[in-house]
């Protein structure tokens, strides 16, 4: 543990690549294999699941402090960061015991989860009482399930190419899978990602069920008159729309059907529909695709797919209400060979023949839209959000299947239509984590929910953002917080209505879990106000504008 928490301190310390990246091999060339195995788990992007209820850790943290509740929740609200409070307020170590990363995890930590309460306490003050000071921030970060620490899961896989000598797309390959929830890594694990190649090609039977490493689109936003100067002709591209679902790829291998996530999440169980409809597939298939509400031959808004991902219980009439389908867009595997490699035009003829063959319940093939010119395209693409869909992906004919947002054997290109917006007013501020733990970054807004003329009128808080401010602006706007704070409730402030900023968001629908009613998708913050006065600030009824068609 104490090589990982020390990696872990110089990781959350440093604002530098290069500095991440040296202290990161440094780390992985020392540590015995079982520790590395879940070292790289975590710095990947792995979330094991909670492991101690966070009311009882402050409690018991708080008892062995020896402090009361008020003064642990004013240390708490000047730090910023739970697990940071908790190893700064214990009590010194009693009999320091050193142990490894792997054997805290499997012996001491892992076991925490469901354990009862009255055996839980004393088994944490046991663990306190031996845990050296410099390694508890780590600690307690594990046992929340919140590390994190600045580190792409690019910067690992550079990391274990570069000790490995492996190619870098080659341990990618080898990472998909490694993350999901519930793993639990092995020295074993670890030596397959930084084992030289062998001589067969590590793609078909030999994988399991694993995914591939998902091919990312980068943004385009060109004027239109640049488009044939920067792109050539429309022929050379595939142009598809962009639909707003679950990216995933279904895999039908060793006689397994997985449906995994770009987020590495396996969430085969969560669609019995698509599990069903990838054992009627032909063994050695691997489709490309996103998951989407589909009723009446439509798709559906984004807010009905999130009532199906938090559900842990499907019952047949959520089943029948909300059918899941897989619209597919690309062919990674078939027959047990990795098509990867081959032209973008190529797969896709390949992947229409198969759905043509296979005509499933629930199998969609993602339509082409095709276009006499780039002007012929743009005024298509002025439809999307009467479709429900995010405006255009452009796929080069001859793009092979990358790994990661890559331009070496091919492009893809999101061409998004402009964000749905509004003008909103900040009520509660949060501090923010890591380098940012002292200023307050997350912001809550509200809108107005009547008119102007309307004197009883309040702001109903509506979306939560935390993107789309620069450093500087962020000092200004928490300069701003500490200057108008009404009440403290923890680490959130609620403020003086002042600041208005301009919201940007992808989607928008009803929604019966929010007070205002609407429930808005990836809101960020795109430039703040100064010219516009609060009580000029958007109002329920300008949202509820913006609602699709059906649901407004």
């Amino acid at each position: 543990m104490r090589a990982f928490a020390a990696l872990y301190r110089d990781l959350d310390a440093s604002t530098s690549s290069l500095a991440k990246q040296a202290a990161l091999q440094a780390f992985l060339r020392a540590a015995p294999p079982e520790d590395a195995a879940w070292a790289v788990y975590f710095l990947a992007g792995g979330k094991p699941r909670q492991l101690v209820p966070t009311k009882l850790l402050r409690e018991q943290a708080r008892l062995a402090a020896g402090l009361p509740e008020w003064l642990f929740d004013e240390s708490y609200e000047a730090v910023g960061d739970l697990a940071e409070t908790l190893s700064l307020l214990l009590p010194e170590p009693t009999a320091v015991v050193e142990r490894p990363l792997s054997v805290w995890m499997a012996e001491h930590l892992l076991p925490l989860r469901g354990m009862p309460p009255e055996a839980l306490a004393p088994t944490l003050q046991s663990q306190w009482a031996a845990l050296a000071v410099e390694q508890r921030f780590a600690y307690f970060k594990l046992i929340t399930g919140a590390l994190r620490v600045g580190v792409s899961r690019l910067q690992v896989t550079q990391a274990l190419a570069a000790v490995s000598g492996v190619d870098a797309k080659l341990v990618a390959q080898r990472l998909m899978g490694y993350t999901h929830v519930g793993a639990r890594p092995t020295a074993e694990d670890y030596a397959a990602l930084v084992a030289p190649p062998g001589p067969e090609a590590e793609t078909g039977p030999s994988r399991g069920a694993q995914p591939y490493p998902f091919f990312l689109a980068h943004p385009f936003n060109a004027p239109i008159d640049d488009f044939d100067a920067q792109l050539g002709p429309p022929a050379d591209w595939l142009v598809e729309w962009k639909w707003d679902g679950i990216r995933a790829q279904l895999v039908r291998r060793a006689g397994e059907v997985a449906i995994w996530s770009r987020g590495e999440e396996l969430i085969t169980d969560r669609f019995p529909e698509l599990r069903a409809l990838g054992e009627a597939l032909p063994e050695g298939t691997v489709l490309d695709g996103e998951i989407l509400i589909w009723r009446d031959d439509q798709v559906r808004p984004f807010a009905e797919l999130q009532q199906r991902i938090g559900r842990k219980t499907l019952s047949a009439r959520l089943l029948r209400e909300l059918p899941a389908a897989l619209c597919v867009y690309d062919l990674l595997e078939e027959g047990g060979d990795d098509l990867r490699a081959r032209p973008q035009q190529e797969r896709r003829a390949r992947l229409e023949q198969l759905v043509a063959v296979h005509p499933l319940p629930g199998l969609i093939l993602s339509p082409l839209v095709s276009g006499v010119d780039w002007a012929d395209l743009a005024r298509q693409r002025e439809q999307a959000r009467a479709r429900g869909v995010e405006g255009f992906m452009l796929k080069r004919i001859d793009a092979r299947y990358g790994v990661g947002r890559t331009k070496d054997v091919g492009v893809w290109w999101k061409w998004k239509i402009d964000p749905l917006s509004v003008d909103a007013v900040l009520i509660y501020a949060q501090r923010g984590h890591g380098r940012r733990a002292s200023l307050y970054t997350d912001y809550t807004f509200a809108v107005w929910n009547g008119p102007r003329d309307d004197p009883a009128r309040q702001l109903v808080p509506f979306a939560k953002a935390y993107s789309g401010l620069t450093d500087a602006e962020i000092r200004e706007v928490d300069a701003v917080v500490r200057r108008t704070t009404v009440e403290s409730f923890g680490p959130v402030r609620s403020v003086t209505p002042t600041l208005v900023f301009e919201l940007g968001f992808e989607g928008i629908a009803r929604s019966g879990r929010h007070k205002s009613g609407i429930a808005v998708r990836f809101p960020r913050m795109l430039r703040r106000r100064e010219d516009k006065p609060v009580a000029e600030a958007d109002t329920l009824q300008s949202l509820q504008a913006l609602l699709p068609e059906g649901d407004a």
